[in-house]
């Protein structure tokens, strides 16, 4: 790429230590262009919200995490559950990812779920699902990073992905 045809880059006016509105508006449209998995995440309650902040943190011990703002209407039921489920969404799953995405609403009407070990709430008919002792909750800017010790899960199909992109849901499928 000659110099000419380099993209164009936005300054990131910040105050100290990154924190201004520019680094916010910054990270905000970098993170768009960041292709992330779709969770569904549930405590016992029960409570739960949709998720792209899901992440593996370590193999040994079997170490995930996952972040929730502080605002948002689950993060009361979070900030006092011992245990939480990770459910990974297929590209079928779509509906449920919007159901738990949106606030002031009973996210668990009308959705098939069961109570899992402990009252952690599984919901059926997902790609996958894990549950995790939690194991560390720390406050980080404006959300809750929480971070938990898988004790069971299971791979119920190889379904494609559904992922989250420049603001909208869509299906990841293998390029070869």
């Amino acid at each position: 790429m000659t110099a000419s045809a380099s993209p164009r880059l936005t300054p990131c006016p910040a105050g100290p230590g990154g924190a201004g509105t520019g680094a916010a508006e910054i990270l905000r449209s970098t993170l768009r262009r960041h292709a992330a998995g779709v969770t569904v995440i549930t405590v016992p309650g029960p409570a739960g919200f949709t998720a792209t902040s899901f992440t593996s943190v370590s193999l040994r011990p079997a170490l995930v995490s996952f972040c929730v703002g502080l605002t948002a209407s689950a993060a009361p039921a979070v900030r006092t559950a011992d245990r939480f489920a990770v459910h990974l969404l297929g590209a079928r799953d779509t509906a449920l990812a919007n159901r738990f995405a949106t606030s002031g609403i009973d996210r668990f009407a009308g959705v098939a779920w069961r109570d899992g070990a402990a009252g952690v709430p599984l919901l059926d008919g997902v790609s996958a699902w894990l549950t995790a002792r939690v194991t560390s909750r720390q406050t980080l800017g404006d959300h809750l990073f929480v971070v938990g010790q898988v004790d069971d899960g299971t791979v119920v199909d190889e379904a494609a992905p559904l992922v989250h992109h420049a603001g909208s849901f869509a299906s990841a499928l293998p390029l070869g």
